[in-house]
């Protein structure tokens, strides 16, 4: 992000920034202690299956790329899926939100398949537990449930607080660590929500000209709570309407 001085006032451009998804920015804690040794220990995997389950913004395509750049693994997406089971082959593959891209469930089936069948390694990513995947039969289901699975997740206040750091890295702005830590302190505990602190913070400062304040995060995570507040809000409305 970076910002335009027009006749006074500033504003807000947003350049976009390129999150880092190397190796050594990965932040090892508690919630994904053991999908992260899993990723490393390849290619000495007891199977070839593996399935990283979380919320958005948790760490699942972070591990899914330094799996990838370890591996040599390509991508199969929606539309390449069915003609990379049929070609067959062993080259690694990760499947990406396998619950939520709009894969056919055929063609995802015939890859899960594949891959058991001749060991190709395959890493999954998805937000919803299998139990919880879009598909109208349970075939493809079982055999998900046959991978090695890991759920990640944010488990402390050092890793949330870790997580702060790299996000406002990624954007190249310094913040003090008092101020990260007033954010983990108050703030609903998820990543998501970090990003979402982090985006709006940033675009704040920019538009006043100024560092990232305490009374900024203050602000931000204000009008946050307030948002939550006016969807729990219109969910409760919504159900008094159906009754």
């Amino acid at each position: 992000m970076t910002g335009l001085q027009l006749g006074g006032g500033q504003l807000a451009l947003d350049l976009g920034h390129e999150a880092s998804h190397a190796e050594d920015d990965f932040i090892v804690g508690e919630g994904n202690r053991l999908a992260h040794a899993h990723v490393l220990a390849f290619p000495h995997w007891p199977g070839p299956l593996t399935l990283i389950d979380g919320p958005a913004s948790s760490g699942k395509s972070h591990l899914s790329r330094i799996w990838a750049e370890r591996a040599g693994a390509g991508h199969a997406t929606p539309d390449t899926a069915e003609a990379l089971s049929r070609d067959g082959g062993t080259q690694p593959l990760v499947v990406e939100d396998a619950d939520r891209a709009g894969y056919a469930e055929a063609a995802l089936f015939h890859l899960l398949n594949q891959s058991m069948r001749d060991r190709r390694p395959l890493l999954l990513t998805a937000r919803q537990p299998v139990a919880n995947w879009p598909f109208a039969t349970d075939d493809l289901k079982s055999r998900a449930r046959l991978a090695a699975h890991f759920t990640v997740s944010l488990s402390d206040d050092i890793q949330l607080s870790q997580m702060f750091v790299k996000l406002f890295d990624d954007r190249q702005v310094a913040v003090e660590p008092r101020i990260i830590a007033y954010l983990v302190a108050r703030m609903e505990r998820s990543s998501e929500e970090a990003v979402a602190l982090a985006s709006m913070m940033d675009r704040m400062a920019l538009e006043r000209g100024t560092a990232i304040t305490r009374a900024i995060a203050g602000e931000a995570l204000r009008q946050r709570s307030a948002a939550r507040d006016d969807r729990q809000l219109a969910l409760d409305l919504g159900a008094d309407d159906d009754e």
